[in-house]
């Protein structure tokens, strides 16, 4: 996020060093404009009306933001749950509201302007109703988007500022797109919480490559759900011949007195090397001239060479490279001749434009002569994202892989380099494509993707997984799922088999955190949890219903189990980097002091993102003082 460098004594909230507490804003019940914005929501739903009639193409239609990692924006208000009368869950699942860009306060639906008032009043100002809070000079414009879940009064709410600033020069070119922040929802009015699993981990590591350079992570780049799946919890595999198992947690919040976390945790069936089928690999490599620095085409290089080794026989390897022209560098070759697929990753160099959509084509006309039901069969594109030739736009490459996913091949993507990485691109492209998205910052990062979790990398054990929690009404007041807004389902659409959702690898395990404000009494049974998942290439889903025991509740979230403190230091540090504003008076401090005390000796995983937090720390506090 960008800060103007104008004068901005009109902003009204203020970041305090060290600790990241939020202080000078009022509180959602104090903030007069929220009324008078809710109050016109009957203006826009005939709007909005129009646009759920066509969400894919209201969506695709949003610009993606470009991440200033070294600025801290303003915290936003918690934003209401009041629902609307008249909202309708869109064929997708999901909806963003707006009105036209307009001159006014910051944007509360769809891509609205943001700014200051005059003469420090709260005023109307510039279409559909916008308001503006302010001083005496305007502190620059924005964008706020209403979007995520469509599902009866659902909805995820992003009301960020955006001041504006000159672009950072390393990051300018750098795309993420803002998917909101979940709101709370009264379980009396809707008690089900709908979402497709997600298993990729791009998100955090990207974000520790920007904080180990001297930079906060891009707002719009944080998903919460990526920062909790990166790391490894005790969860008990399936028993009975599943392909998962569900697990459910809870304690009292430390951040928020009065509410709670609940933790919903899926496990993965495990298979050894000898289970694991036989993989068929399309390497599809960019290979442009802006894959030219180390930690770009020559780290892929050295990431395809360990997959490689930790290939057997029976396996295969095609590579397909893509620059201002695409090239089969290597057709599909067995394990017998390694030292042959070794030379033609050796022999890769980047020069020249993005072909990306010519690129993709050709790797699947590759892996379409492997492809067959004994066998898996995985295009994993290693790339920035960039693409400048051809048939660039998303919904175009989108749908070229979406074809092919129906005939068995399914989609890795491998992120690399900074400066004009494109992280919407890379994490779409795998959602699509069945299958999931990493970000390579080191060789370790690399380790970890093709040799210590290759089997979940490369093996589907479940497909089109969905979760639906179902709160009982009768204990638990509110509740708000954190992150997983980009894979919200409608709750009509949790017993669809139609519906694209999560594919599940052989030892993945998926985390979920929800915040609960309880009613006096709250235990057993509190929620239940419903799992629907197909088998790989299977038409038909399986569901199973897993039901929250009252001796899951810790009295104290010092008794709750040391997985859960360290997951809720993670989705800590997640919120406050991502500027959530249920995070407003949450404390950076406190994070890393949940995350010290939840981490064992010798847990390098664990003890790697302590450090990770340690260099974060100065970095918000200078943010701050700004």
């Amino acid at each position: 996020m960008r800060r103007s460098r104008v004068a901005v004594s009109g902003i009204v909230c203020a970041l305090f060093v060290g600790s990241v507490v939020f202080s000078g804003c009022r509180s959602r019940e104090e903030e007069p404009a929220r009324a008078v914005q809710l109050s016109e929501s009957a203006a826009r739903e005939k709007q909005l009306a129009k646009k759920q009639e066509e969400p894919h193409k209201f969506a695709e239609s949003q610009p993606p933001s470009s991440g200033d990692a070294a600025a801290m924006p303003l915290a936003a208000p918690e934003p209401s749950n009041k629902p609307s009368a008249k909202m309708a869950p869109p064929p997708s699942g999901k909806a963003f509201m707006g009105p036209p860009s307009g001159i006014g306060g910051p944007g509360i639906r769809g891509a609205g302007s943001g700014g200051g008032g005059l003469n420090g009043l709260l005023g109307k100002s510039g279409n559909q109703g916008q308001h503006s809070v302010g001083g005496s000079v305007a502190y620059g414009s924005g964008s706020g988007k209403l979007g995520g879940k469509a599902m009866r009064k659902k909805v995820a709410v992003g009301l960020k500022h955006r001041a504006s600033a000159s672009v950072d020069p390393v990051s300018n070119s750098e795309q993420y797109r803002d998917y909101g922040i979940n709101p709370f929802v009264t379980t009396s009015e809707d008690r089900l919480s709908t979402f497709a699993i997600d298993v990729d981990t791009g998100s955090y590591t990207l974000a520790r490559r920007k904080i180990h350079e001297g930079s906060l992570p891009a707002q719009d780049g944080v998903r919460v759900e990526e920062f909790l799946n990166y790391f490894r919890y005790e969860y008990a595999g399936p028993r009975d011949g599943s392909p998962l198992a569900v697990h459910m947690d809870a304690a009292p919040s430390p951040y928020t007195p009065g509410r709670h976390l609940l933790r919903v945790g899926v496990q993965g069936k495990q298979l050894s090397i000898s289970e694991r089928k036989a993989a068929h690999l399309t390497f599809l490599v960019d290979v442009s001239g802006s894959m030219q620095s180390p930690d770009k085409l020559p780290l892929a290089q050295r990431a395809l060479r360990m997959l490689v080794d930790n290939l057997r026989d029976g396996d295969t390897v095609a590579l397909v490279t893509y620059a201002g022209s695409v090239k089969v560098a290597l057709p599909p070759t067995g394990m017998e001749r390694k030292a042959v697929i070794h030379q033609a990753i050796e022999n890769l160099q980047a020069g020249g434009s993005t072909a990306m959509a010519s690129g993709i084509e050709l790797a699947y006309q590759q892996a379409m002569k492997t492809v067959d039901e004994q066998s898996l069969s995985r295009v994993i594109i290693l790339s920035d994202g960039d693409a400048n030739v051809g048939a660039t736009s998303h919904g175009e490459i989108l749908k070229m892989i979406r074809g092919y996913v129906k005939e068995g091949i399914t989609v890795t993507t491998v992120g690399f380099g900074m400066g004009n990485y494109k992280d919407e691109m890379m994490e779409q492209f795998a959602n699509k494509g069945n299958g999931n998205h990493f970000y390579v910052d080191s060789l370790m990062a690399a380790r970890r993707i093709f040799q210590e979790q290759l089997g979940g990398t490369l093996e589907v054990i479940a497909q089109d997984v969905k979760l639906q929690v179902e709160f009982d009404p009768e204990q638990v007041a509110r509740y708000r799922l954190v992150g997983y807004e980009n894979r919200a389902i409608a709750d009509i659409h949790f017993r669809d088999d139609k519906i694209d959702a999560g594919e599940l690898g052989a030892g993945h395990t998926v985390t979920a955190l929800y915040e609960l404000e309880l009613k006096p009494g709250a235990g057993e049974g509190l929620a239940t949890v419903r799992v629907r998942a197909k088998k790989p290439r299977g038409e038909k889903a399986t569901e199973r219903a897993f039901h929250f025991s009252g001796t899951s509740l810790a009295s104290t979230f010092a008794e709750a189990k040391r997985d859960l403190r360290f997951a809720t230091a993670v989705m800590g540090a997640a919120e406050l980097f991502r500027r959530s504003p249920h995070a407003q008076r949450w404390s950076f401090d406190q994070v890393m002091k949940i995350a010290r005390e939840a981490t064992p000796e010798g847990n390098a995983e664990r003890e790697e993102f302590l450090s990770l937090l340690e260099k974060a720390s100065p970095l918000v506090g200078r943010v701050a003082a700004r």
